[in-house]
C-alpha cells in the first residue's frame, strides 16, 4: 500500500465527513463505519491510524471548531472596545456559535467518560486559560477591570463550563439559571463584573423556555 503522502488533508477530510454525520444523525447514531461510508473510498484501517476510537474524533472536533471559531482571537487586536467589552462579547460570540452548541450537546455524555473529561480539562488549562488572561490583563491596564486574581479567575472560568454541563452536574432549568445568578455575583465581586444585566436577562428567557417546554 502506498504511504499516505497527505495525512493532514486525510485527518482533515475525517473530521468533516464525521461533524456532519454527528449534526446529521446524532453522535449515538454514528457508527464508525458511516464516517468510513462517507469517505468516498478510505479504509477503516485509514481512519484507525488517526484517531482510536469515535470518542477521540469527537474530542478532536471540539479543539478544532474552538480554534476556527474563537472569539478571543478575533477580538485580540480590536482597538475601539475595552478589555472588559472584550470579554463580554466573547462570550456573547460564543452562545451565538450555534454549530458549536449543537457539536457540544453531542459531546456531552463523553464527558462522563474519565479520560475524555481529564483530556478537556486539561485543553482548556493550556489553551483557553491563558486566553482569558490576556484579555483580563489588558482591563486591568485600562482600567475596564478592578481585580487582583486575573490569573485565578482565568484558571477558574474554564473550570465552571464543566460546572455548567448537566451531564457532570444534573440541574434543572432552574438550578441552572441559579448558577448564573451566583456565578455572575461571584465575578462581580471579585472584580470581573463579565454578565450584565442584559446578559442575565437573555440566560432567564432562555431557561424559562426549557422550563415551559
Amino acid at each position: 500500500m502506498a504511504r499516505n503522502k497527505y495525512p493532514e488533508q486525510t485527518l482533515e477530510k475525517i473530521l468533516t465527513v464525521a461533524q456532519r454525520l454527528f449534526l446529521e444523525k446524532g453522535f449515538d447514531q454514528t457508527t464508525i463505519q458511516d464516517i468510513v461510508d462517507g469517505l468516498e473510498g478510505m479504509t477503516r484501517g485509514a481512519v484507525y491510524h488517526h484517531f482510536k476510537s469515535k470518542d477521540e474524533i469527537m474530542e478532536a472536533l471540539i479543539n478544532r471548531m474552538f480554534l476556527e471559531h474563537n472569539p478571543f482571537e478575533v477580538l485580540r487586536n480590536r482597538s475601539d472596545i475595552n478589555g472588559l467589552q472584550k470579554l463580554k462579547l466573547a462570550v456573547t460570540m460564543n452562545q451565538s456559535n450555534q454549530e458549536g452548541i449543537q457539536m457540544s450537546k453531542q459531546a456531552l455524555p463523553l464527558l462522563q467518560n474519565p479520560r475524555i473529561l481529564a483530556g478537556m480539562i486539561e485543553s482548556n488549562r493550556k489553551n483557553l486559560s491563558p486566553l482569558w488572561l490576556e484579555l483580563m490583563e489588558e482591563g486591568i491596564a485600562d482600567g475596564s477591570i478592578h481585580t487582583a486574581y486575573a490569573k485565578e479567575l482565568s484558571e477558574l472560568l474554564p473550570l465552571l463550563e464543566f460546572w455548567l454541563m448537566p451531564t457532570v452536574y444534573p440541574a434543572s432549568p432552574e438550578e441552572m439559571y441559579r448558577k448564573f445568578v451566583f456565578i455572575s455575583e461571584m465575578l462581580t465581586k471579585m472584580g470581573l463584573p463579565l454578565f450584565d444585566e442584559e446578559m442575565m436577562d437573555n440566560i432567564q428567557q432562555q431557561f424559562q423556555g426549557l422550563t415551559e417546554k
